[in-house]
């Protein structure tokens, strides 16, 4: 897809990468932006992420072929009322939300029918945020998750997923219900349990601690308000991924004893095999 005007609802690093990507492989296209504060849409300009800025819906939408909900999951819903009158004809919406059930649903009823919404999930970002840690190759190479359902409009779909592959990611298509499912397991779960492995410390213990500890907790720096509206809106999945990982610890927990200590080994061994699988997989 090469989008002629596309509007960028919410600069902040994901928006605004969008923005700097678009830069090289879109030279032509017309790059908007929203958001509430004037800094950071004052911020957006200057590193020529957006080519206007707008803290109103209207003029940002106006005319877009293609618009991207880049706000925390908590307020894409009622983002997604706000502009559905204002969107043009034919206009395609997209978001990069890190749930996607309830946001699709809510797309499919708040959108007027001359519109077409079609759910993404960049798997791309970094514990920072701001439109100041913005990167143009931020999405390089990341896989992108389509999560179309059957009243997805086949052409504004295979425009969307286009759209990200310009990026330079990688594609895939799940159910909005599989995607919820499986990230749970594989994002939120990781960061509920690193606000843990944070939370379960006193200060001179964490005052020990080394490279691998900081690289475990990493992600536990992200945005408090982003993460309790994902951990929320996905709390059924995330429940029974907490089940899982409760069970795991159980049977670790039995493995810790002297006769144990071959089982425990094979333990580790698979998980250290799998990791270098996923390791060897990604480059």
């Amino acid at each position: 897809m090469q989008p002629r005007r596309i509007s960028i609802l919410g600069v902040g690093l994901l928006g605004g990468s969008i923005g700097l990507a678009l830069r090289s492989r879109a030279k032509d296209c017309q790059i908007t932006g929203y958001g509430h504060r004037k800094s950071t849409l004052d911020a957006a300009l200057q590193i020529k992420a957006i080519d206007q800025g707008y803290d109103q819906l209207a003029p940002a939408v106006a005319g877009a072929d293609l618009v991207i909900l880049c706000t925390p999951v908590g307020l894409i819903r009622s983002l997604l009322a706000e502009i559905g009158p204002l969107l043009a004809p034919g206009a395609i919406v997209t978001d990069v939300g890190s749930t996607k059930r309830s946001i699709v649903e809510a797309a499919e009823q708040s959108l007027p029918p001359t519109a077409h919404f079609v759910g993404s999930h960049p798997m791309a970002g970094s514990e920072k945020r701001g439109v100041q840690y913005s990167r143009a190759d931020l999405y390089d190479g990341a896989l992108c998750i389509i999560t179309p359902t059957p009243r997805s409009n086949p052409d504004a779909l295979n425009q969307v997923e286009s759209f990200w592959r310009l990026l330079g990611m990688k594609t895939c298509h799940l159910s909005p219900q599989e995607h919820d499912r499986r990230l749970a397991d594989i994002s939120h779960l990781p960061h509920a349990l690193a606000a843990a492995l944070i939370s379960v410390q006193d200060d001179p213990t964490l005052a020990l601690a080394g490279k691998g500890f900081l690289d475990v907790t990493r992600i536990a720096a992200g945005d408090g308000a982003l993460w309790r509206d994902i951990l929320i809106d996905n709390r059924d999945n995330v429940r029974q991924s907490i089940a899982k990982l409760q069970q795991e610890l159980e049977m670790l927990q039995s493995l810790l004893e002297p006769d144990q200590a071959q089982m425990l080994q094979a333990w580790l061994d698979e998980a250290a095999q799998r990791r270098e699988g996923m390791r060897e997989k990604n480059g």
